[in-house]
């Protein structure tokens, strides 16, 4: 390794041969396996170092950073002064029991996000061992030869050696907004980076044709690198969602405030201790406040989008779930979405006429249905010829297995060519290109050129009515004749009929010459069309209903003929009608240019078909002015503008190019339309989930607040201590909280309306709810205490450690048992709901009693929190009113008057 000059700082000043030497690269077959391993160890991974991770220790240390454990810490030191000894050392237990949990949530969150990022790794076409193989960025090395195509990231600071009108975006180093073309010129030394027109930089990326380039720098020695150095310590912005949390408890924060003075004041008025009524407003402030609450969100947020990996959907920021579920308009492309992208070639039409047939390229045959006897016409030969050469994918026969690569149409048609007895490989290295126009949304053709003994071929393929435009001749009964406009018409009618059909439709056009061909943009002779097959998935079929269901509008947006965009929404529902609005890309005008009539044209139609970027841009703008939230899917170069201003960017994972997958929230593995609709309910359930545990947490603290202003305010001979009081939070809020947060939803959640985005996390409606709640839980509380006293033990005084007690363990019961009522799947039996059917509320439950009953069972605890074993008739007093508190508020669930 020692013979290997590297890093090379200034790369983009030497000559390819220089940097071949310096690095010991071969241009034309790559690295070995073994050069490979060996300057992997010498030189690391090709990654950037992240910021460094927070330790454990201060993980675990910032859980004290809190106003309220600053106010329980004065409360023990105040405990210590007053010689207070256990009550000083329990608060300082329960500070740290609280710290642990929060510790654990918090570490546990951030594993969860560290293996989503595993999962989102970025991946790199290089030349190894004189195979294009696909790998991960990571593991490239100084030296590699990289294949760059559009919508490339470039894994890696690379020097081009051979390139084909190849562009690269570099806005993210040098702020140029423009694309750059790039070549393989010298460089002058000291040349700014911007100007380094010979060399391509990592987390850059393609925007126009492709080349091959050799890797000058990798992870912290590259450009990206040097930059990150400088920005290790930037501060992670807050999601919406955390804003939402934190607004909610700074609103939580005055109103408990104002309670805790009122009760503090209220103990003062009737004698009570100063220590005591501080100590007893504090741990209240305490337990009425949800301190974990963000923790317990983020966690849940988290486990949610694990969740959904698991289903092939990687939801890439926090803040995009909680969108998710106030998604109500998909826009959809149709290719490999709502199809299988499984793209076959099944009829060719030609001068000579039409032919159908079912290509198999493990037998390498085709079975002919309609147009046998012109199957070996000069015609067919031309489209076979043209499938091949104008194309990028590759298709090779190893272990007795096709193995592709490049795009699942281009794939489609090596597949034919192949079929119909072509050697792909042998065939290229006859016909070897010289030049590419590749196939960009604006043109929307492809054109090549290559040569063969002193002769020359273009190829050229793409949409009808564009490679129609440049074509002159055609052919008729193996002649070349000139194409007039009526001729070209009939080829546009024959394009339409197989489009309505179902068929994706590309038409092939050829030149050939005796001299170089400059122009690869006309004079062409028309070929004929290529119909191919991609049949719809199976399963979106439902999802579409669903989605009708949920109240969430799909939009299927597709460079497709509009006829076959038509007949696929017809079949998977889209359309209800033959009749709706189909809009084409050549009748949209520009957003600034809409009218009131085509906007309201643009906001009801399902399909958009022939259209440009800078069109579904406009779209997105229009339906997000129409106050819609809207999901877009994407997969091209072309696609990512669309998918950075729609507020859920949705990416493919098998066909999309890195640059829609880096700027996407979301990225589909398996390229599925049902899988959006299941990241649209899984979000739902999760905000869902969220409100649940919110709900829950705050009907319990709020009863706790009850009952204790009620018993200061009314001068009870009875009440809760401080202690007692931080132990109810321990055992009632964590366990049950985090069950909640993993309920598998409702069944119904997709019958229900988008939620409105700007909703806050408690409505009105639920704010009704927690006061219902907290009431009934006090009431029943405060009623086992009175019934014990009137009808258990009749004695005329009051029994202070007796009512304590039973108000102490019913308390914990009532809220334990009131997880249940968290439901709101009110339609079904009690032991049909989503909460009680959640294994982890159970698990949660049974720990949650086992501390309870752990706290009789320890003698320091027992003493501490002033517990003494109850009588049987006690207990079973207790036990029947808190299921009294459950059963009341199922009743009223059920009657709807809480929520």
């Amino acid at each position: 390794m020692n013979a290997i000059h590297y890093p090379l700082r200034e790369a983009y000043s030497l000559t390819k041969d220089s940097i071949k030497d310096q690095l010991k690269a071969d241009l034309v077959n790559g690295l070995t396996g073994e050069e490979v391993a060996d300057r992997r160890q010498a030189f690391g991974e090709n990654i950037i170092a992240q910021k460094k991770k927070k330790n454990p220790i201060l993980i675990f240390l910032m859980q004290f950073a809190s106003p309220m454990v600053y106010m329980l810490i004065v409360a023990a030191v105040l405990s210590f002064f007053f010689k207070e000894w256990l009550d000083g050392i329990a608060i300082l237990v329960v500070i740290v029991i609280n710290a642990v949990i929060g510790f654990l949530m918090e570490y546990q969150a951030e594993r969860s996000m560290d293996a989503l990022k595993r999962m989102t790794q970025v991946s790199a076409k290089v030349i190894r061992e004189n195979n294009l193989v696909e790998i991960p960025a990571a593991e490239i090395v100084p030296g590699d030869i990289l294949f760059l195509e559009a919508g490339d990231i470039i894994p890696a600071d690379s020097r081009i050696f051979n390139s084909s009108q190849f562009q690269a975006d570099e806005s993210a180093l040098t702020g140029e907004s423009m694309p750059v073309e790039k070549r393989d010129d010298m460089v002058p030394g000291g040349t700014p980076l911007a100007e380094r027109l010979n060399m391509v930089y990592k987390g850059t990326f393609v925007t126009g044709g492709n080349a091959k380039a050799i890797v000058t720098g990798t992870g912290m020695n590259s450009e990206l690198g040097s930059i990150a150095l400088m920005v290790q310590d930037a501060d992670q912005t807050v999601t919406p969602l955390e804003k939402k949390l934190e607004d909610f408890s700074r609103t939580l924060i005055k109103i408990t405030v104002g309670l805790v003075v009122v009760i503090f004041l209220a103990g003062i008025l009737y004698g009570d201790a100063v220590i005591k009524m501080l100590e007893t407003s504090i741990a209240l402030a305490v337990a009425a406040i949800p301190e974990g609450l963000p923790i317990v969100a983020t966690l849940a947020l988290a486990q949610g989008m694990l969740n959904m990996a698991r289903h092939n959907v990687i939801v890439k920021k926090l803040e995009a779930v909680e969108t998710l579920g106030g998604t109500n308009v998909i826009c959809t492309d149709k290719t490999g979405t709502l199809t299988q992208n499984k793209i076959e070639v099944s009829t060719v039409v030609t001068s000579e006429g039409r032919l159908e047939f079912k290509p198999n390229p493990a037998a390498q045959e085709i079975s002919f249905l309609v147009g046998k006897p012109i199957s070996e016409s000069d015609g067919f030969k031309i489209i076979k010829k043209i499938s091949v050469l104008c194309n990028t994918a590759k298709l090779a026969l190893k272990n007795n297995l096709l193995e592709e690569l490049g795009d699942p149409l281009e794939t489609g048609l090596l597949k034919f060519a192949y079929s119909g007895g072509v050697d792909i490989e042998s065939f290229r290295a006859k016909f070897p290109k010289i030049r590419e126009e590749p196939f960009s949304s604006e043109t929307r053709v492809m054109s090549t050129l290559h040569e063969s003994d002193g002769r020359y071929f273009l190829a050229a393929k793409g949409a009808a009515e564009e490679l129609l435009g440049r074509c002159t001749f055609t052919r008729d009964n193996g002649k070349l004749i000139a194409l007039d406009e009526t001729t070209k018409k009939n080829w546009i009618t024959n394009a339409e009929i197989c489009a309505a059909s179902g068929l994706r439709i590309i038409a092939a056009a050829y030149r050939e010459a005796d001299e170089a061909i400059s122009n690869l943009k006309g004079d062409l002779v028309f070929a004929g069309l290529i119909g191919m097959l991609d049949p719809p998935r199976e399963e979106v079929f439902a999802a579409v209903r669903e989605c009708k269901s949920a109240g969430i509008r799909v939009v299927m947006i597709t460079g497709d003929h509009p006829a076959t965009a038509r007949n696929i929404a017809l079949k998977l529902g889209i359309l209800d009608s033959e009749n709706d609005l189909v809009i084409n890309g050549k009748e949209m005008n520009d957003f600034e240019d809409l009218s009131l009539k085509e906007k309201q044209h643009w906001s009801a139609s399902k399909i958009f078909a022939r259209v440009s970027p800078k069109q579904k841009l406009d779209l997105v703008s229009l339906l997000q002015e129409d106050k819609f939230v809207v999901g877009m899917t994407g997969d091209g170069v072309n696609d990512a503008p669309a998918l950075k201003k729609a507020d859920i960017g949705i990416a493919m994972g098998l066909r999309g190019t890195q640059v829609a997958q880096e700027v996407a929230d979301m990225v589909l593995k398996d390229d599925s339309f049902s899988s959006i609709v299941l990241a649209i309910k899984q979000g739902r359930i999760i905000y869902e989930n969220i409100r649940k545990f919110v709900v829950f947490l705050l009907s319990c603290n709020i009863s706790e607040l009850l009952i204790i202003a009620g018993s200061s305010i009314l001068n009870l001979h009875f009440g809760l201590f401080p202690l007692q009081i931080l132990y109810i939070n321990i055992v009632t809020d964590v366990l049950p909280a985090l069950a909640l947060g993993v309920t598998k939803g409702s069944d119904s959640i997709m019958n229900q309306l988008p939620r409105d985005s700007n909703e806050a996390i408690i409505d009105r409606k639920r704010w009704k709810s927690i006061s219902v709640y907290s009431l009934v839980i006090t009431l029943c509380t405060l009623g086992a205490v009175l019934f014990t006293h009137i009808f258990e033990h009749k004695s005329e005084t009051w029994n202070p450690e007796l009512c304590n007690n039973i108000l102490f363990i019913t308390l914990i019961l009532c809220q334990l048992w009131h997880v249940f009522n968290m439901s709101t799947e009110n339609n079904k039996a009690f032991f049909k709901t989503d909460v009680f059917r959640n294994k982890y509320v159970w698990y949660a439950t049974v720990i949650c009693l086992a501390i309870t009953l752990g706290a009789y069972l320890i003698p320091p605890v027992t003493k501490a929190l002033s517990l003494y074993s109850p009588s049987l008739q006690d207990f079973a007093i207790m036990f029947a009113f808190s299921l009294l508190s459950l059963f009341i508020n199922q009743v009223l669930k059920r009657l709807k008057v809480i929520f």
